[in-house]
Order: structure tokens, then sequence, then C-alpha cells
């Protein structure tokens, strides 16, 4: 069997397995698996998928057979697409038809929600969906794409975003150079696999040696239980929501074992860690999916909040470069706020399908290199770390989660009997963004609970607005746009 890896994520893992096949690289809390049988479940897996296979869902709950098969995928120059169990049919089926996939690993539960694709079971011996062909020859390139990451899209549909094997091996290194992860180390496996802190978990912690701890359902049901799971086996790394941290916060203590505590995919403010940088090393970080997981870290312990009680977002990752940039795509002065653009190893090479608008947020420079315009707002500080303000646009974070205001939007235009619908984000007490949808039914049959019911369909829970309100009419200005100062808001308790 040839190999040619140089470059790539499954190259990285190969290197491991070698350098160290005994170590633990997989913890489950009936299970562990080394980096020899990690590497021996990924080669059965990849023996029984086509040979020609280019593109490959996965929708499977948590486990090493999980991670297995994404490393299959890899080892076999193919692209994978992840998506929770958890999430709508409608939105299932709309990610696979728009990356294509050849097939879907999956396990038997889950059959009944892909209907109509070829499926591999990871579960399940070799037989007529688990096609066998040994002796190939498996190849991958640096530049070949690793996943499509699908975040909500301003289009009404998803957009996936394009990440190669070079993006993600550059974050690999930048992660090492900052935190230092390696055997002895145990990554915590927290996040869902549609998000890119997943990305962090599992590419991060295996390919630098350290092993990766994956938690049941129940162990993740509340932060008790997660912190029992922590403790049980010796987890060190912890990346998450500001929330999940928040709720630590709150905690008489934490396990011991825990060395490195990372904040992502929503703003970090003080309360949320102030019990917790003195325990362990609590870093905020940044970066848009497109940007491969994250562009900046801040070290918390070298700063403080600032004054609208949020942390800075640091400084660039080694191999990459943020610029603050106003609309004709000049520096700004220091301290003056402008667009976030993002330089470097990470910026992924776009969205998958048709999105020739949202592409265009992708700049090709005359060196042949590529800028992302993040469509956030920030500015520089003093100390040459970065403030992150706000969105230029309508996409919000709910629960940590990236969410489009137009596809939600969009998907209540297609509702049977809504003549007209406005989505709006709001902020609470604390700063959390939730939505409000303004509502102007056919007739009076139109229920709260029909318009969920429908939304949940092609929407993950997270992207259903919090409130929605009945309208006679929307309320419109003298550009004939919904006028913000005349719809009701529903004030949310924190």
């Amino acid at each position: 069997m040839e190999l040619q890896t140089a470059g790539t994520i499954y190259g990285m893992f190969a290197d491991q397995v070698a350098a160290r096949p005994q170590a633990t690289a997989i913890i489950e809390n009936d299970r562990t698996l080394t980096f020899a049988e990690l590497s021996a479940m990924v080669d059965d897996i990849a023996d029984g998928f086509p040979s020609q296979t280019r593109s490959v869902g996965i929708v499977m709950r948590h486990c090493a057979e999980m991670v297995a098969s994404i490393l299959a995928v890899l080892k076999c120059g193919a692209f994978y697409v992840p998506a929770e169990p958890s999430f709508p049919i409608g939105r299932i089926h709309e990610m696979m038809d728009e990356a294509e996939v050849d097939f879907v690993v999956t396990q038997e539960q889950y059959a009944a929600k892909l209907e109509g694709y070829c499926k591999v079971y990871s579960d399940g011996p070799a037989g007529a969906d688990n096609p066998t062909n040994n002796g190939r020859i498996y190849k991958q390139d640096p530049d070949a794409l690793a996943y499509i990451l699908f975040t909500s899209g301003t289009t009404g549909r998803p957009k996936g975003v394009s990440v190669t094997n070079s993006n993600v091996c550059h974050y690999v290194r930048a992660f090492a150079h900052e935190f230092h992860p390696g055997p002895g180390d145990v990554m915590l496996q927290y996040s869902v696999c549609s998000f890119d802190i997943f990305v962090e978990e599992v590419f991060a912690s295996l390919l630098s040696g350290a092993a990766c701890a994956i938690p049941t359902d129940e162990d993740k049901a509340d932060v008790t239980s997660l912190m029992a799971f922590v403790e049980r086996h010796g987890v060190t790394m912890l990346s998450g929501f500001p929330y999940l941290l928040a709720e630590m916060n709150g905690l008489p203590s934490i396990p011991a074992s825990l060395r490195l505590l990372i904040s992502g995919g929503d703003v970090l403010r003080g309360y949320h860690v102030d019990n917790l940088v003195d325990k362990a090393e609590v870093y905020n970080t940044y970066g848009p999916s497109e940007t491969t997981v994250c562009a900046s870290f801040f070290r918390c312990r070298d700063g403080q909040p600032l004054e609208d009680g949020t942390y800075p977002i640091g400084k660039a990752v080694q191999g990459a470069q943020i610029k603050i940039l106003d609309e004709d795509g000049s520096e700004v002065p220091d301290g003056q706020v402008g667009e976030l653009c993002i330089f470097g190893g990470g910026v992924s090479r776009g969205y998958a399908g048709d999105h020739e608008e949202e592409n265009r947020a992708f700049v090709q420079l005359a060196d042949g290199s590529t800028m992302y315009r993040s469509g956030d707002l920030g500015y520089l500080l003093n100390s040459g770390d970065i403030a992150f303000l706000r969105r230029k646009d309508t996409q919000v974070m709910i629960y940590g989660k990236r969410v489009e205001v137009m596809e939600v939007e969009s998907r209540l235009h297609q509702i049977e009997n809504v003549q007209q619908a406005v989505v709006r984000a709001f902020t609470d007490e604390k700063g959390l963004s939730y939505m409000i949808a303004y509502v102007v039914p056919g007739d009076d049959g139109l229920s709260a609970s029909q318009i969920r019911s429908d939304l949940a369909q092609n929407l993950a829970d997270f992207m259903i607005p919090e409130f929605i309100v009945k309208m006679d009419s929307i309320p419109l200005n003298a550009n004939g746009k919904p006028d913000l100062t005349k719809l009701p808001v529903v004030m949310k308790v924190a």
C-alpha cells in the first residue's frame, strides 16, 4: 500500500502513529484506543470506501468511530461534510446535496434520516452498502479540500465553507506554537461537529500527539457531570463557548488537571471567567470559519477586560495577519474603527456552490494570496491587541453559533399563510443576542406553534427566533424598508 501524505492532516496523524503507536489517542468512558488502534480502525474504514471517493457526509454520534471515519475520508484524499444527527432532516439533506456527497457514513439508528443517500455504516460489517476495496493506493494533496463546514447563509440556505488540508495544518501549527499540546495532554471533545471548535478539539490534539476525550450526552447534560468526566479522565485542555466557561466560573472549584481553557465563538466578558483566570490559563480567541478555527489569541492573564466588559481578541496567530481596513481597503489609524481583514495560511478557499455574492468577501491580492473581509468591526489597542466591536451586517451569534438573520427571515417567508415577515436581533441585559420574528399572517389560522414547527423542518433549534410577534402590518420608513424604531421589542431577562 502506497502512501503520499506530506503536508496533510492524515500525514500528520500518520507521523504521530509512527512516533508513539502505544500512546493513548481516544478516551471514552468504557474504552481507550491507542494511536495504533485508531490507525487500524481508520484503515479498515478507508478500505471499505469506493476507490473514487471524492466527498463523504458524516452523520454520526460522537465516538471513536466518528473520528476514525473522518480520518478515513482524509486518508482517501477526499473531504468530509459533517452534520449532527439531531439536525432537522431537511437541513441535513440540504447540506449533503449542496456538497454533492458520494455517500454518507452513519450508524444504523440514523438510517431513516438519510433516505435516498448511499450509506456506509460504521457500526456494521462490510456488505452491500459497505463495499470493500483493498490494495488501493492512497494519496493526499495539501491543497485538496479537507471539509466543507456549513454556516448560516444570507441567501436563505446554508453556505459551505471550503477548508483545505493546508488550512488545517496551518492552524494545528499555530495552536501548537501557542499552547504546546503533546503526549500527556488530553483535549475534551465537547463541541458539535458542525462548528469548527470540533476541528480544534480533534485535530489540534491528535496531530500533536495528545489524546482526545469524548464524553457521552449524559456526561454533557450539565456542567457538574461534565466536570466529573473531565476529572475522571484527566482532561488538561478544554475549548468552548463563553457560556460553558461562565458555568464553570460559578463552580466552587474545577478539576486540577485542567491547565488550559479556551473561549471562542462569541465575545468573552470579564464576569464569564473572573474566577477562572487564576486557576488555569484562560484564552479568548477570534476567527470566522472562513479563516479556519481561529485567527487570533488573547491570554486573559496578560490584560484586563475593556470598558464594555469584553476581553480583547488579541494578536494574529502564527502564520496569519489581521489588518483593520476602511471601506476602500486602506488601513485605518490606530484606535480607529474598521473592518477586521484576515490574511495568511488559514484563509480558506471560499464557499462551495453558487455563492458568488458572498464569495466577494474573499479578495484575491496581486501576490496571489487571498484576504478575507470578515464583516466584523474592531480597532487596535495601544498594546497591539485588537478589540472586537460588532458585526457590520445582520449576522449574529446565538448560543455561540453563527446565524444569518436573513436566512431565518427567508425561511419564514416560505411558510404557507405567512404574508410578511421580518426578523431582527436584539441583546439581553448581559449582552447576549436573541431574535424576534415579526409576522403578518394571511388569516387568523396561523399559530406560533405552526411557525416553529415549520421552521424546525430546516433550521436548527438555535436558529428559531425566541419570540414571535403577530403584526397587522410591518411598519415601513420613507425608503420603503422596515422601520426598526416602530417594531415592538420583547425584552428578555438574562
